[in-house]
């Protein structure tokens, strides 16, 4: 049996062109959902690069485009806004969640988190990923390490990289072609990487010549785990110039973990890139609604400026189509006029009806109606999230799937590294020893996530009122119910800070000073009772013997 080198340039080369058969039926697909809502997405060539020029020639009617925007914003906003906390940490212990120290070490560490996305770029390149992501059904975003804010971020377009997935569908490598400057070669590079052809760019004094560029990372077949070098790491990643006779590689790295984060939006069987969004599903809607608004627009021209017919004689004679212009010519035998062809009279409402129908589906394709839910319901206002989410629960469960793909393939992976990144920078604050040991989870307190989760929070809510009516109506005690624990699960649920939350141990050293100072209160009582009414049998004796 013949060997394959695992670690030699054709191996990549033919690992990359398969990567690019398989997409290859998802690329026709893509181009029309970029052209007719976001023509600036999607990179289908590797030299598409600083191109201009009108892409935004298929769009008459705009209602798609504004709808993907509204989508946007509303996902951003629902699962990782930067305006409110949207993650916390949690132990699979329920118990050791009832001590102090480990709630407040855990609020610490998901305040850290959210200080170092916040001080990063990951609200840019999110809501790109979520544009990518409601457009074509994938995302692709990179982890990288940096120096000053611990992560930064880079969020790819559909077209410029291709996935990979393992045995259980879960994305574990990518393959991106890009582009590069001579001078950005040499300055991540160095001289003696790059290719002879970049090199002699170089040395012409060419440093804005635009090089191919090939990055993949994969599993590495290398791996193991007591060697420390980078080569052996759990993942590993090359960058090469295709087009270097001399087939170096640009760079040969190691991860522990994979560095790139590629969420679907739905997937069918064994495929690897999404096979349902709003942008494919609304795709239909959005070329009819431009085919019937260009029908619209030709039939009011041809009422407004119709296609005429007259006598020949006023072949050479100059038509006025002005308001208040004259053509003036001789009417000779037979007479005739300068008249339209034919009359168009369009049913313009009945048009207008249609196409108000056509938006309304685009609308509920991108869920517009939900995510402007917050802004359209009725009632007396500010409300905060959590109340608006749990009104409008319903409708907010039509995101559920989707709401789990995101951070189940993006944001749970997104944390778990970012821990990493600051274990190793040494920047995670001292932890109780409570917590040796001990596993823990993402939790996600997000609008969206809390709405998902309302069963919990409402079910406490209802047993709390149905356990007060019947206490009222004397059939109860309320003894029944728990009100401490009621609380804390409460705040567990909603994630609320837990230094708002009196630990178990603290009340009942409350309780007990309370009916220490209830019971001393008692018998201060009762010795000045006992003494009153000693003075007074004393008083009543003494009369008596008087």
């Amino acid at each position: 049996m013949a060997y394959f080198d695992k670690n030699s340039r054709d191996y990549f080369e033919r690992k990359k062109q398969a990567a690019k058969n398989e997409i290859s039926s998802f690329i026709s697909h893509y181009r029309d959902v970029s052209e007719y809502i976001q023509p600036r997405r999607g990179r289908f060539l590797v030299t598409d690069v600083n191109k201009g020029g009108s892409r935004y020639g298929k769009i008459i009617n705009s209602k798609a485009t504004w709808a993907h925007r509204v989508c946007r914003s509303g996902l951003l906003n629902g699962t990782m806004s930067p305006a409110r906390p949207w993650v916390s940490l949690e132990t699979q212990d329920p118990d050791m969640m009832e001590y102090q120290p480990v709630k407040i070490w855990l609020t610490q560490t998901a305040e850290l988190f959210r200080d170092i996305l916040n001080a990063s770029n990951f609200y840019n390149m999110a809501q790109v990923l979520l544009g990518e992501l409601i457009l074509f059904g994938t995302g692709n975003m990179a982890h990288l390490k940096n120096f000053e804010t611990v992560a930064r971020f880079q969020t790819h377009t559909a077209g410029s990289y291709m996935l990979q997935q393992d045995n259980l569908g879960r994305v574990n490598g990518s393959i991106r072609e890009y582009r590069m400057t001579t001078e950005q070669l040499i300055e991540e590079f160095g001289l003696e990487k790059i290719s002879i052809a970049a090199r002699n760019a170089y040395d012409r004094g060419d440093y804005c010549v635009w090089f191919d560029v090939t990055e993949i990372i994969e599993p590495n077949p290398n791996y193991d785990e007591s060697k420390k070098l980078s080569k052996y790491k759990k993942f590993r990643s090359v960058k090469y110039q295709p087009d270097d006779v001399d087939k170096k590689f640009l760079s040969e790295s190691g991860y522990d973990r994979f560095p790139n984060y590629g969420p679907r939006w739905d997937v069918t069987g064994e495929d690897t890139y999404g096979t349902d969004c709003p942008g494919m599903t609304a795709l239909g809607d959005v070329t009819g609604l431009q085919l019937e608004e260009r029908r619209k627009a030709q039939a009011i021209d041809k009422m407004v400026n119709p296609p005429l017919k007259g006598p020949a004689t006023l072949r050479n004679v100059p038509i006025s189509s002005l308001p208040g212009g004259a053509t003036l010519f001789d009417s000779f035998q037979g007479g005739g006029s300068l008249e339209p062809i034919y009359r168009v009279e369009p049913r313009i409402n009945e048009l207008m009806l249609d196409i108000q129908a056509v938006e309304r589906r685009i609308d509920n394709a991108f869920y517009v109606d939900v995510f402007q839910a917050f802004a359209s319901m009725e009632g007396i206002q500010p409300r905060n999230q959590f109340d608006l989410a749990r009104r409008d629960g319903e409708r907010m469960v039509q995101l559920g799937p989707v709401l789990e793909r995101i951070h189940g393939e993006f944001l749970s992976p997104l944390i778990e590294n970012l821990f990493a990144d600051c274990a190793e920078a040494g920047i995670l604050p001292p932890p109780p020893p409570e917590l040796q040991g001990q596993a823990l989870r993402v939790k996600f307190i997000s609008p969206l996530a809390m709405a998902q989760r309302e069963l919990a929070t409402g079910g406490i809510d209802r047993v709390a009122a149905f356990t007060g009516g019947l206490m009222q109506a004397g059939l109860s005690d309320g003894k029944k119910f728990d009100g401490d624990q009621a609380i804390d699960e409460y705040a567990m649920a909603v994630g609320a800070p837990p230094r708002v939350v009196v630990p178990d141990e603290v009340v009942a050293e409350r309780r007990e000073k309370e009916a220490q100072m209830a019971q001393m209160a008692q018998a201060s009582q009762m010795a000045s009772a006992t003494a009153d009414t000693g003075q007074k049998l004393a008083a009543a004796q003494a009369a008596e013997k008087v």
